[in-house]
């Protein structure tokens, strides 16, 4: 494991996903990850490369040639190479391989840079074009936190809070977690989303070209907050499995396919390029 800290969080990431595996509160002492109970959710915070969400057939077109790509590609369960390592720093690489040429034809480095900031960990995901054409990509963060924050709580007692008051309609998905075309508007106080067991009953709650890029979890009954922050984000995830005592808050570029078909890469909704010899970079923030 690889452990950054300073005087407010202590950070631990495992190498492989590159992927959080502890956020602990130096002054509470709380543990704000989910810490991978394998009986309901056997993950921390994957983070999704080159795809977001499930693909048709889990199929990636690139040029009329279909590629096997699992949900959420590939990084999360690839081996990182840790390149740096200070007390508040830590940078990941997982450069192409023959093995990622064969699901994601093009030649990349995929770095996550984790970064303490005051009471904040930023997380910076890069990618640098080493192909001699165009590539195309999405990339997101999946973090599950804890709730409640302490024993005796409820679920029930915490919130979500939005940056902005703003109608949020989240796109509806297939049980195969394709988006099927429908929508449902989701029921806020205000600025606030409140937490039940049965709020993700229909899967995760997936907002599209969501204006608000900052959301606090809360609670009716303390002060103590955490925050995720997105400023380079475009669309926004919420998500835990019915009944877990955890949330996840996810920042997206890029989402799943629609029910009935898939595009080539190049026309994938909400996909991003990157051309030749250029580098892309986006950071989210967790902050407590």
């Amino acid at each position: 494991m690889t452990v950054i800290e300073n005087e407010y969080l202590r950070v631990t990431i495992r190498q492989q996903g590159a992927e959080l595996t502890s956020i602990q509160n130096k002054t509470t002492g709380i543990e704000h990850l989910w810490q991978a109970d394998a009986s309901v959710w056997a993950w921390h915070a994957p983070t999704l490369f080159p795809v977001v969400g499930g693909l048709v057939n889990d199929e990636l077109l690139v040029q009329g040639q279909a590629y096997k790509l699992p949900r959420h590609g590939f990084a999360r369960n690839s081996t990182f190479i840790l390149d740096e390592n200070s007390r508040q720093q830590a940078t990941f690489s997982l450069p192409y391989s023959n093995k990622t040429l064969e699901v994601y034809p093009y030649k990349f480095d995929f770095q996550i840079i984790y970064t303490l900031i005051d009471n904040a960990l930023r997380v910076t995901y890069k990618v640098i074009n080493l192909d001699d054409k165009t590539i195309y990509f999405s990339v997101g963060g999946h973090p599950a936190f804890n709730v409640p924050f302490h024993a005796g709580e409820q679920y029930e007692d915490y919130y979500l809070e939005f940056e902005t008051e703003e109608p949020l309609v989240t796109n509806l998905l297939s049980s195969a977690g394709y988006f099927t075309g429908e929508t449902a508007p989701v029921s806020l106080e205000g600025k606030k989303l409140r937490l039940s067991a049965d709020l993700f009953s229909r899967d995760a709650l997936v907002f599209k070209n969501i204006r608000s890029k900052l959301v606090t979890i809360k609670s009716d009954k303390h002060g103590e907050s955490l925050s995720v922050e997105y400023p380079h984000f475009e669309h926004l995830g919420i998500w835990a499995k019915q009944g877990a005592p955890f949330l996840c808050i996810e920042p997206w570029l890029g989402y799943a396919d629609a029910k009935g078909g898939n595009a080539d890469i190049s026309q994938k909704e909400a996909i991003h390029s990157l051309k030749h010899g250029h580098t892309f970079e986006a950071a989210y923030y967790i902050s407590v």
